[in-house]
């Protein structure tokens, strides 16, 4: 596995793509084992340092009664047995202070949510335990107000900041993504990332959960690689139609190689654009 400098550095100088990727949610080990075991397959083959995502909880559901995940203590029973077995990097979400020191005994990188990315307390825990830390940019957030939430996490003498974009909201239950923003954001000089899934959801649009429509996600990934998006946030699942979770949104399992090859041949473009 790469340290984490070098994944930075690779990011930035466009070395080659850092693809963050899994479903949703942690539903059994089963499922688990079958995504990681093709997108492992993939992305060696295709030379892309993959990060292996999935949540121990999602505390932002719609509804009380929807699924949540395996908790804590068993979401990371299972991420560190992936990761020993598959030998990928692992990096999963915490939504209290409290779990950043737990957590990184097991990932490589800690996500903050997007409904949490101004919570200071959270941020400075994440940026205290040295690893790599993507933050979500708020629906609710401006590409310029980025700066303060990385600020947070530079404080604590981590430097290893990722920015991703996963739509602003436009009115109820719709989110776009403005591309300028991807422009406006790189400008902090930290690596920024493209939610491709989750930028396609409608919150809530189900009113007891969200909606989303998977087609648009290809379209938002590529507008983003050829706007300058440094790095790729897909989720995936092998039936999108019963996940537990975000199943609206989600990208089929078996689709993502040619969606992804599609990306791909956009990156390669710009990259030799920005080679010569």
């Amino acid at each position: 596995m790469l340290m984490r400098m070098q994944v930075l550095e690779i990011i930035m100088n466009k070395q080659k793509l850092v693809l963050f990727a899994g479903p949703c949610v942690i539903e059994n080990i089963e499922i688990v084992e079958e995504i990681v075991r093709e997108l492992k397959r993939i992305t060696k083959a295709r030379d892309i340092d993959f990060y292996f995502k999935a949540s121990f909880d999602k505390a932002n559901r719609s509804s009380l009664n929807s699924y949540r995940g395996p908790g804590l203590e068993g979401g990371l029973s299972i991420l560190k047995e992936i990761k020993d077995k598959y030998q990928v990097n692992v990096i999963t979400d915490i939504h209290e202070p409290w779990q950043a020191e737990i957590v990184a005994k097991v990932v490589d990188a800690i996500q903050i949510p997007a409904f949490l990315c101004r919570q200071t307390d959270l941020l400075l825990a994440a940026g205290n335990t040295k690893k790599p830390v993507l933050i979500k940019k708020g629906q609710f957030f401006s590409p310029s107000e980025v700066k303060n939430v990385i600020n947070k996490v530079k404080s604590t003498g981590n430097d290893d900041i990722y920015i991703c974009e996963r739509g602003t909201t436009f009115g109820y239950n719709r989110l776009v993504v403005d591309m300028t923003g991807i422009y406006e954001m790189k400008k902090n000089g930290y690596p920024v990332v493209i939610d491709a899934t989750h930028s396609n959801q409608m919150p809530g649009g189900n009113g007891d959960s969200s909606n989303g429509n998977s087609e648009y996600a290809e379209i938002i990934a590529k507008a983003a690689v050829a706007a300058g998006a440094d790095a790729l946030f897909f989720e995936v699942h092998p039936n999108p139609e019963i996940a537990l979770s975000d199943g609206s949104n989600m990208v089929a399992l078996s689709q993502f190689e040619e969606i992804l090859d599609r990306v791909l041949r956009v990156y390669d473009a710009v990259k030799k654009g920005d080679d010569k």
